[in-house]
């Protein structure tokens, strides 16, 4: 009799034959040059013949043109900053002279009276919080422009463009506890924060609570402490969030949401990549039966790739066909070696999370909506991280906050494919001058027409 290790071998070895059988790639071509995007304007840069070679070396004849050879080359125009003068026309009456004038509307700002423009904050909201630049090296590009500003200044305008986007941050709160699938994951984000009592500031770890909602809204909420966190002059944090809404919700195994998840109207699904994760470090550590879990991995993993464009209908009849056997026996290989595994060594502890798991971990095969990991979250917190790791640390309490504002927008642009700088740029003068709240979210990236 075949032990369960050898029985799932056979079954991943198959998944892989089928994979290589059914495969419709192509072969591997000899490498091409990629065309320019057709949407990058182009402009013609006339290369005229010398005028010594111009006539024919036979007869001497000034000979005619007979077209051009076109080739293409991706070049960079600088960017510049200009002072934009805003003329706005007053209107008087010459027949009766009354001293009453019309007076053409304020040009966009972001903040009333405000020296800078909107796509000029969007810029700077956009190089610090999705490329990671830091204000001190935002000022010496600047500099370079012939403009100085100081970090005081930028830090001002970062300030008054996170203010202004709040009512965007709330809109998204609103989506994502609407989504029919919802992801949720945390990562550190250091602060200063006072104790109170005197001026001395004192640096602590905070939290970013990550989510997305149906793929196209991501949301951050800032927690002082592990669990909870500061909005609107109210304490919530992701376990009160989560009290909200019902439904979905793929997460890793963390404590802070045990109580959400007794819950029955609220369904918890496992994140596969943290399981894997734990055979990984497994096998780093000097043990080849993990192996045997990756390998099935890899074939989960190969399946998901080729149920990617389906309807959710199809995506579930093509995981209960393939992915539910795989699971089923990698689930009964765990159980069969588990107990005879110290808990307390990395092999031990993947299979224990494996089987401690195994209900959330098998949402997936319940739902064709709902992923197999929680990759989209963490995919946004590694944008999140890097940029983080570029300015070390927020200022304060508040300015954690603004983070969160800003790391949702800016996440939500990049899940919708569209461009954040023209984005912001022309959503903030609609918010300045003022948005009555039901008509917010048709602001949000997702709905706002480009």
């Amino acid at each position: 009799m075949e032990s369960p290790a050898d029985e799932l071998g056979k079954m991943v070895e198959e998944e892989r034959n089928r994979r290589a059988t059914e495969s419709t790639e192509p072969p591997p071509r000899r490498p091409r040059r990629t065309p320019f995007p057709p949407h990058l304007p182009r402009e013609d840069n006339p290369i005229s013949v010398p005028d010594a070679e111009r006539p024919c070396p036979n007869c001497g004849v000034e000979r005619r043109s007979a077209g051009y050879d076109i080739s293409e080359v991706l070049e960079l125009v600088p960017a510049r900053v200009i002072v934009r003068r805003d003329r706005r026309e007053k209107l008087t009456c010459d027949a009766c002279e009354a001293p009453h004038f019309a007076r053409a509307p304020v040009g966009d700002r972001v903040v009333a009276g405000g020296e800078f423009g909107p796509r000029l904050v969007a810029q700077l909201l956009v190089d610090k919080y999705r490329d990671g630049l830091p204000l001190h090296r935002q000022r010496e590009r600047y500099a370079r422009m012939g403009v100085d500003l100081s970090v005081s200044t930028l830090a001002d305008q970062i300030g008054y463009g996170a203010e202004l986007l709040q009512p965007l941050w709330r809109a998204l709160q609103i989506a994502a506890l609407k989504a029919e699938v919802l992801h949720l994951d945390g990562t550190s984000l250091a602060f200063f924060a006072s104790d109170g009592k005197s001026a001395k500031r004192r640096k602590k770890l905070g939290t970013l609570w990550g989510f997305v909602g149906d793929q196209d809204v991501a949301l951050y909420l800032f927690a002082p402490s592990g669990h909870a966190t500061f909005a609107d002059g109210h304490t919530i944090g992701p376990a009160d969030f989560l009290r909200l809404r019902s439904g979905y919700t793929v997460a890793d195994a963390a404590t802070v949401f045990d109580q959400a998840f007794a819950r029955e109207d609220i369904i918890e699904c496992g994140c596969h990549m943290h399981a894997r994760r734990y055979f990984v470090k497994a096998l780093d550590g000097g043990e080849p039966r993990a192996a045997i879990a990756i390998d099935a991995y890899q074939a989960l993993y190969g399946i998901e790739k080729d149920a990617k464009d389906l309807e959710p209908r199809e995506r579930l009849r093509l995981r209960h066909e393939r992915s539910a056997p795989i699971f089923a026996k990698l689930l009964e290989w765990v159980e069969s070696i588990k107990d005879d595994e110290p808990p307390s060594l990395r092999f031990g502890r993947a299979l224990n999370y494996f089987s401690n798991q195994q209900v959330p971990l098998s949402q997936f095969l319940s739902d064709g909506r709902v992923p197999i990991d929680n990759g989209i979250v963490e995919r946004l917190h590694v944008r999140a991280a890097l940029t983080r790791k570029n300015f070390l640390f927020a200022g304060s309490e508040r300015g954690a906050q603004s983070a969160a504002i800003l790391f949702s927008i800016l996440g939500s642009c990049a899940l919708c494919g569209i461009d954040p700088v023209r984005y912001l740029a022309s959503v903030m003068p609609i918010l300045a001058r003022g948005v009555i709240e039901k008509d917010v979210i048709d602001l949000l990236p997702r709905s706002f027409p480009l």
